[in-house]
């Protein structure tokens, strides 16, 4: 059995380590004219070490963090609150559901040009961004997966004498959890993809600025870097809801 883990384990990682490698072989046979636009592996990987022992890339990385954080916690922390309301009251769906249709098509930088004359240009912004991303997806999948449950269910636990606090928090929500996990995983990767488009535009810090500053000078393996981090700070959001979701609903789901 440890066998077979380790054997599917290492051939999970062989497609990387072939890409990795046709990307290096491409790159150091001078396929492209200018190797400045298509740097080979290794060159990339040296860029990253210097960028994060000389201190350039941990520091604006946390910046971009510390926003993906607070946006994204309070942006699904909303919209979970909205979509338990709007789910379990049909006053206050019918009330709400007019506007969130109308607002939740509009992509969450399309209000950048907005915020940006509101709020000016600071840290708020791309907090708000995220916030929009993160509010409208948790709402949808919240509202849906309580209107999935069972009506049954619901049924049992008042003839039992549970009141409706009792019924939201012992029923509704157990049975809700995998939509609600769907609309977070989907919106981890989505709030890195937004704060790197914000801080392109107009904050001085994060991983998006530092792209920018990369792209006016021609560093192709810094944006590919950045690039890298994204690519892995995405996945790593992503694997840590997946492990939440199995603790919590993996023995009954």
């Amino acid at each position: 059995m440890k066998k077979n883990k380790i054997f599917y384990s290492l051939w999970e990682i062989l497609p990387l380590l072939i890409f990795l490698g046709l990307w290096e072989i491409l790159a150091r046979v001078d396929l492209v004219p200018k190797k400045i636009f298509f740097p080979p592996f290794s060159l990339v990987l040296r860029e990253f070490w210097y960028l994060t022992t000389s201190g350039i890339l941990g520091p604006n990385l946390i910046s971009s963090l510390i926003r993906v954080v607070i946006g994204f916690s309070l942006g699904s922390l909303s919209g979970l609150l909205m979509g338990i309301m709007m789910g379990w009251s049909e006053v206050i769906n019918k009330t709400l559901n007019p506007i969130i249709s109308l607002l939740y098509p509009i992509p969450a930088l399309g209000w950048l040009p907005l915020f940006m004359l509101w709020f000016g240009i600071g840290e708020i912004l791309p907090i708000l961004i995220i916030f929009i991303c993160s509010f409208f997806p948790v709402l949808y999948n919240t509202f849906t997966g309580i209107r999935n449950v069972d009506k049954k269910y619901i049924y049992v636990a008042r003839t039992l004498g549970a009141s409706n606090v009792k019924i939201i928090y012992t029923v509704i929500l157990p049975l809700a959890l995998p939509y609600i996990f769907t609309g977070l995983k989907l919106e981890a990767g989505m709030a890195w993809r937004v704060i790197v488009a914000a801080e392109m535009v107009a904050i001085p810090t994060g991983i998006g600025a530092l792209m920018m500053k990369a792209e006016s000078l021609l560093r192709i393996d810094i944006i590919i870097v950045c690039l890298i981090v994204l690519g892995i700070m995405c996945l790593s959001l992503e694997k840590i809801f997946v492990f939440l979701e199995d603790r919590l609903t993996g023995r009954w789901r």
